[in-house]
């Protein structure tokens, strides 16, 4: 593989749908939410991405089965009250470098523009390093309009603390270039694990603004068979590091094996 790709799997009509991005980051608040809406709302894949941005690795299922390293399109057909279309991304990776990150959310813009996206919601954590007895979400929007939508919506608005890294934030900002509204939702999270009361409080908000009806209760059956994913990996990138002779996280990425 040589560079990124998009497998289209079926062929969708849609009309000027809602994007929702959801790749893996802190807590895996986001993941949480958007797998959560996808096997509630009964999404179908229609798409899948893959890239050599993405660590080379696969996973290994309780069946000996591999799952390689992608990103997958969801899609809805007038969901909600509003009867709207979406696009729902979830995955189990994200670019490993800067290059990687340009590269795929690139691609990723570029397929989804195809089909009409004027609007797109980034989900994921904000870490505080400390337990959180109640999560706020917090948030940022690419205009004045939407920042004051979220404030009407109980959301907390960031205000010049620091930035949003990985694809969450470089989507909103190359989504900007193509007349593509959007905002980023971050659930309030230690960090260290992952996160159903952040995720709940997530989704909670983003019902309220989609108008989408989805049953909350089932959210932390879910976030288990996360914890499960997430360990497998780690142990993946210890086993890793340890052929390496480096710390979990400081993995030189040229290493072939």
């Amino acid at each position: 593989m040589k560079e990124t790709f998009i497998n289209l799997i079926k062929d969708v009509d849609l009309t000027e749908p809602i994007f929702i991005e959801a790749l893996p980051g802190i807590g895996h608040v986001g993941k949480l939410v958007a797998e959560h809406m996808i096997h509630e709302l009964e999404a179908e894949k229609f798409a899948e991405l893959y890239s050599p941005s993405f660590p080379p690795q696969v996973f290994v299922d309780e069946d000996g089965i591999i799952e390689p390293m992608k990103n997958e399109f969801h899609y809805l057909k007038s969901a909600g009250e509003d009867k709207r279309d979406y696009i729902i991304l979830v995955g189990n990776t994200q670019g490993l470098s800067p290059e990687g990150q340009y590269d795929v959310c690139g691609a990723i813009i570029d397929f989804v523009e195809k089909y009409g996206v004027k609007e797109m919601f980034t989900l994921g954590g904000l870490g505080t390093g400390q337990n959180v007895e109640k999560p706020k979400v917090f948030g940022a929007a690419t205009t004045k309009k939407r920042a004051e939508m979220l404030k009407d919506h109980g959301v907390t608005l960031r205000s010049a603390d620091g930035g949003i890294i990985g694809a969450s934030g470089l989507l909103l900002g190359l989504g900007v270039y193509r007349g593509i509204e959007g905002a980023c939702l971050m659930g309030e999270t230690p960090g260290y694990f992952i996160d159903a009361d952040a995720s709940k409080a997530v989704l909670s908000l983003l019902i309220d603004i989609l108008k989408i009806d989805i049953d909350i209760a089932k959210l932390e059956e879910r976030a288990e068979e996360t914890r499960k994913m997430i360990s497998k990996a780690q142990q993946m990138e210890q086993e890793m590091a340890e052929r390496m002779h480096v710390a979990p996280g400081e993995e030189d990425l040229r290493y072939i094996g």
